[in-house]
């Protein structure tokens, strides 16, 4: 009898073993090939002539993240960024770089292709992201050089455009996106100063925690001291920066502002709440901005929206879902 029940023990742990062994088997057996070469989303780019252009430009031996552009065989230009990586994890940024790909909003960049390159010679592993080309420049380029061709109506189509794409990722994407990079230089503006928002920076869920590499005036505080954390809320933060500077014309690093201390707090966020407290709004307007009476309301009102988007607390920012009516119906887009 005991043998019987000894041999039965004996089977079932035999069976669950092997059970366990197949559900191992054929879980790596799903599992999606890394993909070798250029990974080619777009018709109009050949992996062959992507592979070419990349190497002859000596992308592969320039700095660790670059931004620039390359023209294929058959004359087609496209940008190009440049993002250092780990050997690592190949699998999971190829699964959401595929998501990035797939990603299709008329404010946001489409990812065309994308290239893994491992240096041998230095061990080092690049990522080249490979987007639409925009010959007109970023909203970075626009401030400095055409601020004052930049009347009201462009800025606050500029405005609205970026947080209806921040509200494509943060509310129609599956899983939900944080953009994680949100700065003038990833905002390119076409002839009509129409916003597409380049997605630098690789796709991620609201879960997972993320160390985000913009410059520091567009950190929210709570990505301070080591940016372990990072919400939809931090881009929001970022809306609110870019929003301060169409309405001011001013860079964040600006004096003006006085200096972000080292938890994230002061900066652009404090001046404005002051300008408001003091009930002075148009103080904080770009005087190339000033004339209209309309116009100077609905300016106002955005100051305001501003201020509460730049708040030390993500609570008290409003969300991109809120935003976009708050934003639309300033003017008429």
């Amino acid at each position: 009898m005991v043998s019987i029940l000894l041999g039965s023990i004996s089977g079932c742990g035999c069976a669950l073993l092997c059970a366990c062994l197949l559900s191992f088997i054929f879980r790596y057996m799903r599992r999606a090939p890394i993909l070798k070469g250029p990974v080619v989303f777009s018709p109009q780019i050949s992996p062959k002539s992507l592979q070419a252009a990349l190497l002859q430009n000596e992308l592969s031996t320039s700095s660790s993240n670059d931004d620039g552009k390359t023209v294929l065989d058959n004359g087609f230009t496209v940008a190009v960024k440049k993002l250092q990586a780990s050997q690592n994890n190949r699998r999971r940024v190829q699964r959401e770089l595929q998501i990035l790909a797939a990603l299709r909003h008329r404010h946001l960049l489409s990812l065309m292709a994308y290239y893994y390159y491992y240096a041998v010679g230095d061990n080092r592993c690049f990522y080249y992201l490979v987007y639409e080309y925009v010959p007109t420049g970023s909203l970075e380029d626009a401030i400095r050089r055409r601020r004052q061709q930049m009347g009201w109506d462009a800025r606050l189509r500029i405005a609205v455009g970026i947080i209806k794409a921040l509200h494509h990722l943060h509310f129609n994407s599956t899983p939900p996106l944080l953009h994680y990079d949100l700065k003038p230089s990833n905002v390119l503006l076409d002839a009509d100063f129409e916003p597409r928002l380049a997605l630098s920076a690789l796709a991620n869920t609201f879960h997972g925690l993320r160390s985000p590499q913009p410059p520091a005036p567009y950190y929210a505080p709570e990505c301070f001291p080591n940016f372990s954390i990072y919400t939809e809320k931090s881009d929001i933060f970022s809306f609110g920066v870019i929003l301060g500077m169409l309405l001011t014309g001013r860079d964040p690093t600006d004096p003006l502002f006085g200096e972000v201390t080292s938890s994230g707090r002061g900066g652009m966020g404090v001046w404005f709440r002051q300008v408001l407290e003091a009930g002075d709004g148009r103080e904080a307007l770009d005087k190339s901005l000033l004339g209209e009476e309309m116009e100077e309301d609905e300016m106002l009102m955005a100051v305001r929206i501003a201020a509460v988007c730049l708040s030390d607390m993500p609570l008290d920012r409003p969300s991109s879902d809120e935003l976009v009516p708050m934003l639309t119906q300033l003017h008429s887009f």
